[in-house]
């Protein structure tokens, strides 16, 4: 039980200020060193991404000025990689940025600009992997009498039923997020990701917006939510106290905006070059160091496609002004 004398806030106060206050979680730490993603998975993905920019950047007629954003850019490892991985005639004319709240890292290309909002007016690709997951909501939980209610939190993580849910959040979860009126079920009020998203997707005014995340439908929310936490690889209890990552599944469904398809992320990568495949054995007698290469990178893209692994990710892919250059 919560002492009287504890204070407690919605969870979504509490770990704004737990992950991007003063000292805060992501402000401090690398999230590499705490969970592992695509991106660190294997180059293989930022190889893929820009391939997609490279796409992209047909779609658009080849502008000038072609830009990569990188929304939670972490300390831009992706930037880096798809920088890498363009080749020159797409690398100069690149306007690479990327998007954190954290300070910038040092060593960071220099051509990479470090910001805390995506550029307005843009062309090109914006690119969120694994963002939206860390973007605060609230979350309710039905009574004993059948009525929402938002979860009070402590900075300890003890939990109390707060004042019922009305307004825009009740509407959202009439909409969204259906819920039984078991009580004890529980819903991750998800309008504040929505609202994220759709600035984010906003800025370009052409160009291809996508979103990586771990994902759920309207037909199929998790009847007790999804909010955990993370620590040195570990998944933990959730505590807004600043030592844990926190993170949330997203309903990407309520994400999307017009024109926008949700698709696996095995099916992205696939349709983007990455092949799990094993080479073929008659490459080891020909040339055993390319085979034991081909082999390592299939590797990697078998662990990216996994899906039961990295390739159960959902991409939200929501084109503007062009056609989408993934299927």
């Amino acid at each position: 039980m919560v002492r009287v004398d504890e204070p407690a806030a919605p969870w979504r106060a509490a770990a704004e200020r737990a992950l991007y206050g003063p000292g805060g979680f992501f402000v401090r730490e690398a999230p590499a060193a705490h969970f592992r993603t695509a991106v660190h998975a294997s180059p293989q993905f930022a190889w893929a991404v820009a391939r997609l920019l490279i796409r992209v950047d047909r779609a658009l007629g080849q502008p000038a000025v072609l830009t990569f954003t990188d929304v939670g850019a972490g300390r831009g490892e992706l930037v880096a990689g798809v920088v890498a991985a363009l080749p020159e005639a797409v690398a100069d004319r690149l306007r690479p940025c990327a998007v954190e709240r954290a300070p910038r890292p040092p060593g960071l290309d220099p051509r990479i600009e470090w910001r805390t909002q995506p550029p307005e007016g843009t062309e090109g690709l914006l690119f969120a992997n694994e963002w939206l997951d860390n973007v605060p909501l609230d979350v309710a939980e039905t009574d004993p009498d059948g009525v929402p209610r938002y979860v009070l939190v402590t900075r300890t993580g003890e939990e109390r039923l707060g004042a019922p849910v009305l307004g825009a959040d009740a509407a959202w979860l009439r909409r969204w997020w259906p819920a039984p009126p078991e009580p004890g079920t529980r819903a991750e009020i998800g309008r504040p990701r929505d609202a994220a998203w759709a600035a984010a997707a906003g800025s370009l005014a052409r160009g291809l917006a996508v979103a990586v995340d771990y994902a759920h439908t309207r037909e199929r929310r998790p009847p007790l939510g999804t909010l955990t936490g993370y620590r040195d690889g570990r998944t933990v209890r959730p505590v807004p106290d600043g030592g844990c990552d926190l993170t949330a599944h997203v309903a990407l469904d309520a994400c999307a905006g017009p024109g926008a398809v949700l698709l696996p992320q095995r099916a992205a990568l696939r349709a983007l070059g990455v092949d799990g495949r094993r080479p073929p054995l008659s490459l080891a007698t020909e040339d055993p160091a390319a085979y034991l290469r081909a082999l390592g990178r299939a590797g990697q893209a078998a662990e990216l496609t996994d899906p039961a692994g990295l390739g159960g990710f959902t991409w939200l892919v929501q084109p503007a002004g062009i056609a989408s250059p993934l299927p």
